[in-house]
């Protein structure tokens, strides 16, 4: 079964294609998908783009397009919950995409994406992994051992931790340590990004299994812009370790 990789930034896409065997490439839209063998296994690997929309566009292309049954988006986040530090890995338990909903009074009330409470109302809020996945996930990383970040790239010397979590999607980029706080208090949110949701959205649609893998590459605060263009290339190459590590299970 080939596996659709899907990533945002050409800093995430180069790990993996530099890994890649047997690569053919095809053209759609505004993306370059390369097809090929990862560690043994067929894959169809692409970049989005940022956003929603553009990961909406490229995860109906491969299933629709390439036959892919699972959708792994592997790249960077930035980080929610304090407990967390650049460099840390996060696979979602759940995504939510926190920018959809009902404005009233000024305030954001959000809701179920494709939704709205006195049209179509559901009680559901986010998309979560499939149980059955999610629990090879976790027997395949208990273990796992990342390297700590380099010196350069503000590394301390720990090593990078593996966590599970609510993964939030906007097409937003935060820059904001009022905002990140609220949003973690609010959704329990452990990271924010701006694809995964959509790339839930469009799977679960399509009956296919998904998956987000996110390494944080700044902590969503005043020096977000700053600690990304810092850091991202090196955390990107946590996330692809850790995406190689559950290809035998996918």
């Amino acid at each position: 079964m080939t596996i659709g990789l899907i990533c945002a930034l050409p800093q995430e896409l180069a790990h993996l294609c530099d890994l890649m065997g047997d690569v053919d490439v095809v053209h759609h839209a505004h993306t370059s998908f390369e097809t090929g063998t990862l560690d043994g296994r067929e894959v169809v690997v692409a970049g989005t783009g940022m956003g929603k929309v553009n990961a909406a566009l490229v995860t109906t292309l491969l299933i629709h397009g390439f036959g892919c049954r699972t959708i792994v988006f592997s790249g960077v986040a930035g980080g929610l919950d304090p407990d967390l530090n650049v460099g840390d890995v996060i696979v979602a338990e759940r995504v939510v995409q926190h920018d959809a909903g009902l404005i009233e009074n000024e305030q954001l009330q959000t809701y179920q994406a494709g939704h709205v409470p006195f049209i179509n109302p559901t009680d559901r809020l986010g998309y979560d992994v499939d149980p059955a996945l999610l629990g090879k996930v976790r027997a395949a990383l208990e273990g796992l051992r990342l390297p700590a970040l380099s010196t350069r790239a503000g590394g301390q010397g720990r090593p990078a931790r593996i966590a599970y979590g609510t993964v939030l999607s906007g097409d937003q980029y935060l820059h904001s340590v009022p905002t990140r706080d609220r949003l973690h208090a609010q959704f329990g949110g452990r990271a924010v990004e701006m694809e995964g949701g959509a790339v839930a959205q469009v799977a679960e649609a399509f009956g296919a299994e998904w998956l987000v893998i996110r390494a944080l590459s700044d902590l969503a605060g005043e020096d977000s812009r700053f600690e990304f263009d810092q850091f991202a290339g090196e955390v990107a190459a946590a996330s692809c370790a850790v995406l190689r590590a559950l290809l035998p299970v996918l």
